[in-house]
């Protein structure tokens, strides 16, 4: 069985299961890390990821970004993000995260000041509120900290995407919008939480929104690392339960189980296959992750696949399936 057989052979076990019962059905996601390099360089790769997603709709519950979505934060590189996401309209919800190469003062200038302009100039409030599961924002048509809703049989998700270094006021907000929905199952989404070593981003760690312009900002605006946004959001609620992020290079990835103040673990993830990270090749390669949760089973399942090369990853931390997930 090749590669491109064996994933939609995944894909349909998933749709499988959640057709065996109402109470229980499988979820899928498809995670999009850092495609920046895509919009510089390689368009072609953004657009074979997105176009192999909507060929698998049916098969897919959300889409989320995870920041970087341009490298430069120009109208060239948000033209072109703009024309591959606009594939997925009407097809398959998702969301968007903004990362430090999609703010700042003026193009390649990253995270200076938190500048958004252009990202919510590409992906409007007045358009993005009409998507499917559309929840609310912080503040007023600004895209960069949202929230989504889903439902698939009996499991109600939240689907809560914030900015990079999220501010002290956008955390207060967050825990809000979450305590405000105890009965769905949450899933954050943020450029910057995980580092490359399996655990959270903290003071030792490089890349931190601290070490960024929008670092120096204080009060309300003052800017969290992937530590202190555990400490002030993740482990303070019982109903979040998954964490994904991306922008660290090194090899990429990371996955830290913890342990919340309600005695429930929290999956947290890193990926990211941009130029950089160790062994990339194309920006990336066209690389996404799906994941799937199985209540039938309790498991949840991780596979890197690239719709560009027709190949699933070779690593094994990018591929594998973790047991006992019960949420409920």
């Amino acid at each position: 069985m090749n590669a491109r057989n064996s994933l939609v052979f995944f894909l349909l076990l998933a749709l499988m299961a959640s057709s065996c019962g109402v109470n229980r059905r499988a979820v899928t996601w498809v995670l999009l890390p850092d495609t920046q390099g895509y919009a510089e360089k390689h368009p072609e790769i953004l657009h074979s990821q997105i176009e192999w997603i909507a060929e698998h709709a049916a098969e897919i519950d959300f889409v989320m970004q995870q920041g970087d979505l341009t490298d430069d934060n120009n109208e060239e590189q948000w033209a072109v993000v703009r024309s591959a996401f606009s594939k997925l309209d009407g097809k398959v919800p998702y969301l968007l995260a903004v990362g430090n190469h999609d703010m700042g003062s003026r193009p390649g200038i990253f995270a200076d000041i938190r500048n958004t302009e252009m990202f919510n100039k590409t992906f409007p409030a007045e358009t993005m509120s009409q998507l499917p599961g559309f929840g609310g924002l912080f503040e007023e048509g600004k895209m960069e900290n949202a929230w989504y809703q889903f439902r698939k049989g009996k499991q109600e998700w939240l689907l809560l995407t914030l900015e990079f270094g999220p501010r002290e006021s956008v955390l207060r907000w967050a825990n809000e919008i979450v305590a405000q929905n105890p009965h769905k199952t949450v899933i954050l989404n943020t450029h910057s939480y995980m580092y490359s070593d399996s655990t959270r981003q903290g003071v030792n760690d490089s890349w931190r929104p601290q070490d960024y312009g929008i670092g120096k900002d204080s009060l309300d605006d003052r800017v969290n690392d992937g530590e202190q946004t555990w400490t002030k959001l993740v482990k303070m609620h019982p109903n979040i339960r998954f964490v994904f992020s991306g922008h660290v290079l090194n090899s990429g990835v990371g996955t830290l189980i913890s342990i919340n103040d309600y005695g429930f673990p929290v999956y947290q993830f890193l990926a990211n296959y941009q130029g950089g990270v160790k062994g990339s090749v194309n920006e990336g390669n066209g690389y996404l992750r799906i994941v799937t949760y199985d209540p039938r089973d309790n498991l949840l399942s991780v596979k890197t696949y690239s719709p560009w090369i027709d190949a699933a990853h070779p690593g094994e931390d990018h591929n594998f399936t973790i047991r006992h997930v019960k949420l409920r």
